[in-house]
């Protein structure tokens, strides 16, 4: 093996021997028995092959797609490429390339090749047009192919270019540039890719952030934008299935990080203790083919994962390498290698994968023997905006910590930015967009492999109850968030509307029906758990805890001013009524005594009526980062949540209890929160609710007992531990240790 680093070109004696080689290599391949035996066969089985796929889909009606996929493909492969001189002379010439290896590279990418040099020099021009932020090496290795355009790789400045005495196959090839490497992950790529901008970060990202992982692949597509390979499926029977394969890759199918059974070495990162501890790829694989599921298999059987990260997207030119054909040259060893992979893992295949085609659900996310769970929402969580989807949030989170499986269907069908992302991150398929009735589709296509569904909300539960009942054998779960006939009731009350009244009527009655429906009415207090067993005996009905916090504030000395703060989403009209009335029953009798006194709003969504109050006394914050809102508790001296109607436990008072920041609230506020009077005041009408804020802007002493006591009330139930404890319980969901791992990462 021969080491050339850029700058000097081989010896002239070595570009003869080179010439040499190809010249004899030309002359054999003229000669009247390659062309009859050879070429000839391989000729007529790829036309006999053509044929019987044109009679299949005419047959089956998949001819016009296929046509249509056949001729955007012809139009790419038609659009002028570059010759090698062209490449030299344009914009993307070996001498315009550079890299800056690091000295302590993170990730050590390899690109194989057996010369095929202008692929090579574009897999490189891609990679330097999107740089990746990790600091790298780059290794390119040739396997003694003699192609004497190698010395233009020479110009390619920053690369370390290898070449083998001998031609030792793409599989050995990988071992030898892999011990060569330094980084703590080493990318494998193939010279027949292109990458697109995150490609390599993404990897780095998703391995740091999952040490129960060891190895990390690429969505990989085709240069017509279709989808090559989401992840791989390995069947019962030894077989693969490129999942997703020509499908569209911006399916929600394919979006999401997913545990898998292999993802294909052409863009594939390991991390290179793991791969040295292996011996790297297993020889007994010697050329190619089948290494990738082996080094999969046995990465598993050793207790590592192996993920599927659709960030990460690579355009992969298949079959430039080795070609297509499986009868002939390096290719015939796909087959030959596949049999050599069913009789080493049969008791593995036999036991936890499927039969080819069958349970695709399951299969694609390696989940033969986990609990799978459909979760439904108005929405998709936005838990920084409002109370509901923090809980839900924390509900998600509890599932995956369970090691369950998630699939989340948004009753809006709308991709959230910013927010259905986190939910891919985390390991969850969000089944946004397509027709809004696209529901009963999908549940009599995946109903049956369903373990479990947790509805939301009684208008959103409405509307699936019917289509599961029907399709899913699931064990159905129903959290309400709060009972929403009771909250109308109030509201009736409060503002004299005999309107509302009849609202609250026709609720109750949809959410009796939904309880007798489900398995399970989950609340998030037990007061309005024994309400609904009241109502109906007949009924399952658990208290949950709603939110659960990783930290909490400190005890400490109160902060400088006389800033009050109230917070809230003011898409949920208690909220937006609650500052109304304090702003025009409340904070005048407080200002009257404290004059310094100002108020601070804080909260998601805020509409005309709350934008109008800013003024002097009043700031408004709107859509505050988590961040940013922790920033603003910590300023203020007293926390307000003067809610005149509602039901549940409310994340405002929950939060001021968290932060330490001593709480004025009504009775409505303290719903839920059993002895939460005994740290926090709770006041039934304005005079006393001023008094109980004036207090606390005096008394620094109370300030300070009020901050301890929140704190050890918060700590003792809203832990993050407990919320997904109490859930995961009351559902009826177990955990496993496998789950609990790749959380707590």
């Amino acid at each position: 093996m021969r080491t050339y680093q850029a700058g000097a070109p081989p010896p002239a004696w070595e570009l003869a021997c080179w010439r040499l080689a190809i010249a004899r290599d030309r002359m054999l391949r003229r000669s009247t028995g390659w062309v009859r035996s050879v070429p000839g066969a391989n000729w007529l089985r790829r036309q006999i092959r053509r044929m019987a796929l044109l009679l299949w889909w005419t047959v089956t009606l998949q001819l016009p797609r296929h046509a249509a996929w056949w001729f955007r493909a012809r139009r790419t492969r038609r659009r002028p490429v570059p010759s090698l001189a062209a490449l030299i002379a344009g914009s993307i010439s070996p001498a315009s390339l550079r890299f800056d290896p690091s000295p302590a590279p993170v990730v050590s990418i390899i690109i194989t090749s057996y010369g095929k040099v202008d692929y090579t020099l574009r897999c490189l021009a891609s990679i330097a047009a999107w740089p990746p932020d990790a600091a790298v090496e780059i290794i390119v290795i040739d396997d003694a192919s003699n192609d004497p355009e190698l010395v233009h790789l020479e110009l390619v400045r920053g690369i370390r270019l290898v070449i083998n005495p001998t031609n030792l196959g793409y599989l050995r090839s990988c071992n030898v540039a892999a011990r060569l490497a330094r980084g703590e992950f080493v990318l494998l790529l193939n010279n027949d890719t292109q990458v697109r901008p995150g490609w390599l970060d993404s990897l780095a990202a998703l391995l740091a952030a999952r040490p129960d992982a060891a190895a990390a692949g690429s969505m990989l597509i085709y240069p017509d934008g279709r989808l090559q390979e989401a992840g791989g499926i390995i069947w019962n029977d030894g077989s693969g299935w490129n999942f997703g394969r020509d499908d569209d890759a911006d399916k929600p199918a394919y979006n999401y990080v997913r545990e898998v059974d292999y993802c294909s070495a052409a863009s594939l990162m390991v991390r290179r203790a793991v791969f040295e501890q292996l011996g790297g790829f297993d020889e007994a694989f010697v050329p190619a083919y089948c290494e990738d599921s082996d080094l999969a298999f046995r990465m598993r059987a050793r207790g590592w994962k192996v993920l599927y990260q659709p960030r990460s997207r690579v355009v992969h030119l298949e079959g430039v390498s080795h070609g297509t054909d499986t009868g002939s040259g390096i290719k015939r060893h796909q087959i030959i290698n596949q049999r050599r992979f069913v009789q080493r893992w049969a008791g593995t295949l036999a036991h936890g994968h499927s039969a080819p085609g069958c349970r695709v659900l399951r299969a694609r996310d390696r989940a033969m023997g986990r609990t799978i769970v459909l979760v439904i929402d108005h929405n998709v969580p936005e838990p920084d905006r409002d109370a509901g989807s923090s809980t839900m949030m924390g509900f998600v989170e509890a599932l995956l910590s369970a090691g369950a499986v998630v699939k989340f269907w948004p009753h809006n069908r709308r991709y959230s930015p910013g927010y259905t992302e986190i939910l891919q991150d985390l390991g969850v398929e969000v089944l946004h967009g397509g027709r809004l009735d696209a529901f009963d589709d999908w549940i009599n296509e995946n109903g049956p492999e369903l373990d479990c569904v947790l509805l939301s909300r009684p208008d959103v539960a409405q509307a699936y109850l019917g289509a599961l009942k029907q399709q899913s054998p699931a064990r159905l779960i129903y959290y309400g968030h709060d009972l929403h006939f009771r909250r109308l009731a109030l509201q009736a009350e409060v503002m004299a509307e005999p309107a509302i009244a009849r609202d609250a009527a026709r609720m109750e009655r949809l959410e009796r029906w939904i309880w007798r429906s489900v398995d399970v009415a989950l609340y998030p207090s037990q007061e309005e758990a024994a309400v609904v067993t009241g109502l109906e005996p007949s009924v399952t009905a658990r208290a949950v805890v709603p939110f659960g916090f990783a930290e909490f504030g400190v005890t400490r000395m109160p902060p400088g001013g006389h800033n009050l703060l109230f917070v809230g989403g003011f898409a949920h009209q208690p909220t937006e009524q609650a500052l109304l009335w304090f702003v025009a029953e409340v904070l005048p009798l407080i200002r009257a005594r404290c004059s310094m006194a100002r108020l601070v709003v804080a909260g998601s969504r805020p509409g005309p009526k709350v934008r109008g109050l800013a003024g002097a006394a009043i700031s408004i914050l709107p859509d505050l980062s988590a961040e940013e809102l922790r920033g603003v508790y910590a300023t203020a001296r007293v926390v307000v949540a003067p809610l005149r109607y509602g039901a549940g436990v409310k994340l405002k008072v929950v939060e001021a209890l968290r932060e330490g920041v001593p709480l004025v609230t009504t009775p409505i506020g303290a719903q839920g929160l059993p002895g939460v009077e005994r740290v926090a005041s709770v006041v039934p009408d304005p005079a006393t609710f001023a008094e109980a804020v004036v207090r606390l802007l005096a008394d620094d002493l109370l300030w300070q007992v009020r901050c301890a006591a929140q704190l050890g009330y918060a700590r003792e139930r809203f832990s993050e531990a407990a919320m997904r404890a109490a859930f995961l319980e009351s559902a009826g969901i177990g955990g496993n240790e496998a789950g609990e791992v790749q959380r707590a990462a």
